[in-house]
Parts: structure tokens; C-alpha cells; sequence
């Protein structure tokens, strides 16, 4: 067995991978653009796809959603799942693959995450510890 066609994960996603997934995203953005999606849970909210995982054989596909404003993003990737046969025959009808992929909604917490970190690293307890850690290093 060839080592280039190996499936470790700690290669992280394969070129391919990642070229199918930057088009699903543009072709799901799109999509939701239209507003083609009767849901009350959908009406008028605007959502960003942040990022699509196709799995290796790129039979299904990992979508990362997020509202705008992040309200109610619980309710919206509900509505997104329910929703996720019509959005992948669109899709199938604006992508050139062999399969179109099933596709999976979760929420993008890396905002809500990187937001929470820089609020830690602004707080008073932080800034008194790096203050001391500098007051030791001059001495």
C-alpha cells in the first residue's frame, strides 16, 4: 500500500477536499441568497455558510453555519437540516460532481469562541498577571 493514498487523518483534508468544499460553500451561499426556503424559523435571516467539510469520498458534506448576529442559531441549523434535501437538488443542479453530497448543518461556535478568548485575554485577572510576569522579568 502506497503511502500517497493513505487515509490519515492527521494529514489533514486532501486538495480535492478542499477545492469541493470551497465550491459547495459558494453554491450553498447562493442558494440562501435566493431565499427559496419557506421556514418561519429561516424568515428573514441572513446566514453565512463559513465553511463546507466534504467527507473523503465526498459522499456527505459537513456545512458550517452561522446567523448573522448569532441569534437563535440553535433554531436555524434545525430549520437548515430539515430543509437539507431541497438544498442539496439545488445544489446538484449548480455544481459539476458525479455526486452531489448529503449534507449536514452545525453551527460555527469558532466565532463565538475566538470572541470569548480575546475577552478573557482582555480581562483585569489577565492583564494583572502579565503585568506581574513583566515586573519579574525586569528585575
Amino acid at each position: 500500500m502506497s503511502r500517497r493514498h493513505s487515509t490519515s487523518t492527521a494529514q489533514g483534508p486532501s486538495q480535492r477536499q478542499l477545492r469541493v468544499g470551497e465550491m459547495l460553500r459558494h453554491a450553498l451561499s447562493q442558494i440562501l441568497v435566493r431565499g427559496d426556503i419557506r421556514d418561519p424559523d429561516l424568515e428573514g435571516v441572513s446566514v453565512t455558510v463559513t465553511q463546507v467539510k466534504p467527507s473523503g469520498d465526498m459522499r456527505h458534506a459537513t456545512a458550517f453555519v452561522e446567523p448573522l448576529g448569532g441569534r437563535n442559531a440553535g433554531a436555524i441549523v434545525k430549520a437548515l437540516n430539515r430543509h437539507k434535501a431541497f438544498l442539496r437538488g439545488e445544489m446538484g443542479h449548480m455544481i459539476e460532481l458525479k455526486f452531489t453530497p448529503e449534507l449536514r448543518f452545525v453551527e460555527d461556535i469558532s466565532f463565538a469562541e475566538a470572541e470569548r478568548i480575546e475577552t478573557l485575554l482582555k480581562s483585569a485577572r489577565v492583564q494583572r498577571d502579565l503585568s506581574a510576569g513583566d515586573d519579574e522579568t525586569d528585575g
